[in-house]
């Protein structure tokens, strides 16, 4: 018996990187995870297939964080095809790193649609559920960017940034209802998105970080586990950095 034993968890861009080292970490301790992805069902069947190995049950959710209606139906099809809603991991992101200067306002306009206002969309969507069972656990998945910027990720930063705030707002509203609200925020992580980065970024990032390595899925994962357990029930508009030290204030 896992401590998510009986529990089902939502993750939203759970095909790859963060998200799926979040959905089998969930699913070795117990979840029923639902894997909300946008386009690559390949990646998103290969992490329902680890989930199922790792003991948990698993659904596919097609769609986007940012559309309204996609974001409605992924948190009523978690809740009727897995029995429930209990815990909300909001991870789906993009980023369009380039110089404020040339960054354009449709780029502008992606970046913060799926980063902030898809964490917003799914967060309101399940609130309806969390709220009637007095009971519910919203990890927000920010970046250490939030606290530093980085040149070329104007829009990333940004939307990151607001993260906190949205958490922070909502874990006001909702903490005498049972509901918790936290962020994790990440800083070099190994994913296909850092591995896309120019390696002069990567070894300048890498740099900055004092235990001298990247982090992994599954660092970032125990963190989100953490917070979404009963040993954080007195946790709430809180932060865990997961950053090898980068930030610290």
């Amino acid at each position: 018996m896992g401590r998510f034993s009986g529990k089902v968890a939502l993750v939203t861009g759970g095909s790859r990187g963060i998200g799926r080292g979040i959905a089998i970490r969930l699913a070795h301790e117990g979840a029923s995870v639902a894997i909300n992805y946008r386009s690559d069902e390949a990646a998103a069947r290969a992490t329902a297939a680890e989930v199922e190995s790792a003991g948990g049950r698993a659904v596919l959710l097609k769609g986007d964080v940012g559309v309204a209606a996609d974001a409605a139906a992924m948190v009523a099809g978690a809740a009727g095809e897995l029995g429930g809603l209990h815990i909300l991991v909001n991870n789906a992101g993009v980023s369009a790193d380039m110089l404020a200067l040339r960054l354009s306002e449709e780029d502008w306009d992606r970046v913060l649609d799926t980063d902030l206002k898809g964490a917003f969309l799914t967060t309101k969507a399940a609130l309806r559920l969390m709220l009637r069972q007095r009971w519910g656990r919203i990890i927000n998945i920010a970046s250490v960017v939030a606290y530093t910027g980085n040149a070329g990720q104007a829009s990333y930063a940004a939307a990151k940034a607001g993260l906190l705030g949205l958490s922070k707002s909502v874990a006001r509203e909702v903490a005498t209802r049972g509901i918790t609200v936290n962020v994790v925020a990440p800083g070099l992580v190994q994913t296909e998105m850092t591995d896309a980065l120019p390696e002069e970024l990567r070894a300048w990032m890498l740099n900055q970080v004092p235990m001298g390595r990247p982090g992994t899925a599954e660092d970032v994962a125990a963190a989100v586990a953490y917070l979404a357990s009963d040993d954080a029930s007195y946790m709430t508009g809180q932060v865990l950095r997961v950053d090898g030290g980068m930030v610290m204030i």
